[in-house]
């Protein structure tokens, strides 16, 4: 926080600043407070009865559409293998590693 002397200091320059203002404004002619313009007033915007229900129409639009359940994709399913068919593969696997190993690898 700020320290005593510190406060009387930027009281002192406060001081300094309004009594400048004042003579700035006897010699403009102008009010003290010119420095800070108040802002106009912003106009407020009207919007007719036929956009607002346009809009609330859309927006009843997007959340009918939200709130509608989503289909679940249909999950396709697993061909399975017959067991004539696996013991075929696997009997060709056994004859590939018999291969290997009689050349006396340890790897295809």
């Amino acid at each position: 926080s700020l320290t005593s002397a510190q406060l009387k200091h930027a009281a002192d320059i406060k001081d300094k600043i309004s009594t400048l203002e004042k003579e700035l404004a006897a010699i403009l002619g102008s009010p003290a407070k010119a420095s800070t313009p108040t802002p106009a007033p912003k106009k407020k915007s009207k919007m007719s009865a036929s956009a607002r229900a346009k809009i609330a129409a859309a927006q009843k639009a997007r959340w009918a559409k939200a709130k509608t359940p989503v289909a679940k994709p249909v999950v396709k399913k697993m061909s399975t293998m017959s067991a004539a068919g696996r013991a075929k593969i696997s009997a060709a696997a056994k004859a590939r590693w018999a291969k290997v190993k009689a050349a006396g690898k340890k790897s295809l």
